[in-house]
C-alpha cells in the first residue's frame, strides 16, 4: 500500500485525528493506496496556510518572470516524473496508462508553461483621457483560491485550475476528488521541489458534503472557488459561495451532440466520433454521447462506427495496449450499468463487461425523452438518431439543459459556420474533437456551467482588475 497525505504549508501530513481512507484500483477492485482523510479541521489549516502565504509571503509580490521560472521548473519535474503521475491516475480511476502518459501528463506540463508565459506576456489597457488625466489597468491576484477537481482527468484538470491561479500570484487549496487523490499529492511534492514556497500550493484530501469540501467552500477567507464536476454539486457550491459573495467558476456536466451530415468525410467522422464517446471509457464531460446522423449515410456510418467500437481493446488499464478500461468506481459502474440495463431502444453492440467494465455500447431508436438520451450517462454509451434536415439536427442538438460542447462533420464550409453559430454550446468542433487552444474560452451554457476559463478569461477570474487614474500636471 502506498501512502498519500495532505500537503499543507509545505509539509505532507496526516489528519489531526489520524483518519484515512483507501483508494481502490477499479481494475483489481482492491485498495492500492491509503490516503489522509480530512475534514473541517484540516480545511481550516489549509486555508490558514494559503491565507498567510498570500498576505505575508513572497509569492504574490514576485514578478511574473520569477514566478514563471518556478512554474516552468515544475513543468520540467512533471515531465521527469511522468510515469509516476500517469500510474497514479491509472491506479486511482482506471484510465488507460497510454492515455495518461501520452496525453494527460504532457498537457499538465503544458498548462503550467502556458499560464506562466501568458501571465508574463499579457497586456493591460492604457486609456489616454482628454481631461489632463491618464488611466490604465492593473490585474492584481485575487487571493486564496479553492480548487475542487473531478476524478475523470485528475492530474490534467487539477493543473487547469492550479496553473493560472498560481501564475497570477494567488495561493491555492486544491481538493481532489476522493476517488482520485494520488496525483494531487505527487504534484504538490513536485511543486515544493521546484521551489514554490510553502503555503502557496496546498492539497486537502477528503469528501465533499459535511466534510473537507463543504468547509473549504464555506470559509470566508477564500476569495475564489473553481469547481469542475456534477451540475447538482455546482448548484450547492454556488449557494454556499453566495453567503460570502465569493466568485465561482463552474465547469459542470454535458450531453454533447455530434452531428454527421451526409456530405461528411465518413472516415474522419467515424474516427473522431469513436474518440468523442469512448475515450476514457466515456467518462468525459465533453463526450459526444448524442450522435445525430443524416439519413442518407446512416446505414454506412453505423456499420463503420459499430465495427470500430467493437475493435477497441478492453482490459487492464496498466497494459499499454488497452484502449478502454473499467469505470472509475463501483458506485459509478452501478450508475452506468443501470442506464445500459434499462436502455430504451436497441443495443447494436456493447453491454456489460467483466468487473466494472462496460463494453463500448451503441444504442439506436431511443425515444427523445428517454433517460439514456436526456441524462448524462458518463460512460461508454452513445445513442444514434437519424435526421433529415439541418434545422432538425440543430433543434435536436439544442434540446437539452446542457450546453458544454457540440461537434459537427461536414465538407460544406458555409454549413459548418452556419451550424456552429446556431448551436448553443461553449465549444463547437467542426471535423475534429478535443482540440484545444488554451487562449480560447472554456465553459458551458445552461446546466453545463457558469463562467469561462482559459487565456484572458482565466485572468479575469483569478485577478481583481484595478483602474488607476493619474493626473497629468500642466507644463
Amino acid at each position: 500500500m502506498t501512502d498519500f497525505g495532505h500537503v499543507i504549508d509545505g509539509v505532507e501530513r496526516d489528519s489531526l485525528d489520524g483518519a484515512r481512507f483507501d483508494s481502490v484500483d477499479p481494475f483489481t477492485r482492491e485498495p492500492w493506496a491509503t490516503v489522509a482523510l480530512g475534514g473541517a479541521a484540516e480545511a481550516e489549516l489549509a486555508v490558514t496556510a494559503a491565507r498567510t502565504a498570500f498576505d505575508e509571503g513572497p509569492w504574490p509580490r514576485m514578478g511574473f518572470a520569477e514566478r514563471g521560472a518556478l512554474l516552468h521548473r515544475l513543468a520540467d519535474l512533471i515531465g521527469e516524473h511522468a510515469a509516476e503521475l500517469a500510474m497514479a491516475d491509472t491506479r486511482d480511476m482506471g484510465k488507460p496508462v497510454s492515455d495518461a502518459l501520452g496525453k494527460d501528463v504532457p498537457r499538465t506540463a503544458q498548462n503550467f508553461r502556458f499560464f506562466a508565459d501568458h501571465a508574463r506576456l499579457a497586456t493591460a489597457e492604457a486609456l489616454p483621457m482628454d481631461t489632463g488625466h491618464h488611466a490604465y489597468t492593473r490585474y492584481e491576484p485575487a487571493g486564496v483560491v479553492a480548487a475542487i477537481a473531478p476524478w475523470n482527468f485528475p492530474l490534467m484538470l487539477e493543473s487547469w485550475k492550479v496553473a493560472p491561479a498560481l501564475a497570477w500570484g494567488n495561493t491555492v487549496v486544491l481538493k481532489p476528488a476522493e476517488d482520485s487523490p494520488a496525483s494531487a499529492t505527487v504534484l504538490a511534492r513536485l511543486a515544493l521541489e521546484a521551489g514554490i514556497p510553502p503555503g502557496v500550493f496546498n492539497v486537502l484530501h477528503g469528501y465533499g458534503p459535511e466534510s473537507a469540501g463543504a468547509a473549504l467552500t464555506a470559509d470566508p477567507r477564500v476569495d475564489r472557488i473553481t469547481f469542475t464536476g456534477e451540475s447538482g454539486t455546482g448548484r450547492v457550491i454556488t449557494g454556499v459561495a453566495a453567503r460570502n459573495l465569493t466568485p465561482v467558476s463552474l465547469e459542470l456536466g454535458g450531453k454533447g451532440a455530434n452531428l454527421v451530415f451526409a456530405d461528411a468525410d465518413l472516415d474522419v467522422a467515424v474516427d473522431w466520433s469513436i474518440k468523442a464517446i469512448f475515450t476514457n471509457a466515456g467518462q468525459v464531460c465533453l463526450a459526444g454521447s448524442r450522435l445525430y446522423v443524416e439519413r442518407p449515410v446512416l446505414d454506412e456510418f453505423l456499420a463503420r462506427f459499430v465495427a470500430a467500437a467493437e475493435a477497441l481493446v478492453i482490459g487492464d488499464p496498466k497494459d499499454p495496449g488497452t484502449q478502454v478500461g473499467p469505470l472509475a468506481s463501483r458506485t459509478h459502474y452501478e450508475k452506468v450499468r443501470a442506464y445500459v440495463d434499462n436502455a430504451a431502444g436497441k443495443l447494436l453492440t456493447g453491454g456489460l463487461g467483466e468487473g466494472w467494465t462496460i463494453r463500448p455500447t451503441v444504442v439506436v431508436d431511443a425515444p427523445a425523452d428517454s433517460p439514456i438520451q436526456c441524462e448524462e450517462v458518463f460512460g461508454p454509451v452513445v445513442t444514434v438518431t437519424p435526421f433529415d434536415t439541418e434545422a432538425e439536427a440543430v433543434h435536436a442538438a439544442n434540446n437539452t439543459p446542457y450546453g458544454l460542447n457540440a461537434m459537427l462533420f461536414t465538407e460544406n464550409l458555409s454549413r459548418a459556420h452556419r451550424v456552429a453559430a446556431a448551436l448553443r454550446a461553449g465549444t463547437v468542433w467542426a471535423n475534429c474533437f478535443f482540440i484545444r487552444d488554451l487562449r480560447a474560452p472554456f465553459g458551458g451554457f445552461g446546466d453545463s456551467g457558469w463562467g469561462r476559463e482559459g487565456g484572458n478569461f482565466s485572468r479575469e477570474f483569478f485577478t481583481e482588475p484595478k483602474a488607476v487614474v493619474m493626473a497629468i500636471a500642466a507644463g
